[in-house]
């Protein structure tokens, strides 16, 4: 069971109930308050790209990198022609992130950082992010806590839309610090009238704050801070999603 092979067709479908218009309005607040070196930004893993986009409309230069070249078929397609400078997608992980030059931000959303089940690989894409950031630029990630992660062992989960339908479950494992999902997925083809039906693995590593913020100053960054989900505050003791804004030195 790959991920993303068939989920990649239906994932907007799935994730209307999120705000992307929001997600791009506090990613702002922080570009607006410590200042870029300019206006191209990084989405990192960026899935079918409607965070690009909403970036795009914005003024940033926008590159979307996602190691699902199905994902990034999807969000190839939804060209906005009120975008002076359409975004670029290159098909990449993030451990081995090789860019055509320099960025001013880099963004990793939807807790994207906990896909990366290899600590060693994690430590590699932070410093492939550090090594394209121009001097003075941001790194901004959010990640589900491990608390978050643990709870979900056990539970069933329903999404459905008119013509797709989607029943997962988690399973943690505490010896590899793994929530796995198992993925039973059916969408209606529009040609044919008929019901596809797919299964796809998802596996979410728990990494505690303390680990990401030392992988950041191990990478090359150096003020690092963490807020709650999708406030300016330090996150609170029950936070199940926090984030973090790095910046490169000057």
């Amino acid at each position: 069971m790959a991920s993303y092979d068939f989920l990649a067709g239906c994932y907007d479908r799935f994730t209307r109930d999120v705000d992307y218009n929001r997600w791009a309005d506090y990613l702002q607040r922080h570009f607006d308050r410590r200042g870029l070196p300019g206006k191209t930004v990084l989405d990192l893993a960026c899935g079918t790209g409607s965070l690009t986009w909403e970036l795009a409309r914005r003024g940033y230069e926008m590159i979307g990198a996602d190691l699902s070249s199905d994902m990034l078929a999807q969000a190839a397609n939804k060209a906005d022609d009120d975008v002076d400078i359409p975004p670029i997608f290159l098909c990449q992980s993030m451990d081995k992130l090789d860019l055509y030059g320099t960025i001013d931000a880099c963004v990793c959303c939807l807790d994207s950082v906990n896909y990366v089940t290899s600590p060693k690989k994690l430590k590699k894409a932070f410093e492939r992010v550090h090594l394209f950031l121009m001097p003075g630029g941001l790194f901004i990630f959010d990640f589900n806590t491990p608390a978050k992660l643990q709870a979900m062992d056990g539970q069933v989960f329903l999404d459905e839309t008119e013509d797709a339908y989607c029943v997962w479950r988690g399973e943690y494992s505490p010896r590899r610090r793994i929530c796995s999902y198992f993925m039973d997925i059916f969408a209606l083809d529009e040609e044919t009238g008929l019901w596809d039906r797919g299964e796809e693995l998802h596996e979410e590593y728990a990494y505690t704050p303390e680990e990401l913020s030392q992988y950041l100053h191990e990478a090359g960054f150096r003020d690092v801070r963490q807020y709650g989900e999708l406030s300016m505050r330090r996150p609170g003791t029950d936070e199940q999603r926090i984030f973090f804004v790095a910046r490169k030195d000057t």
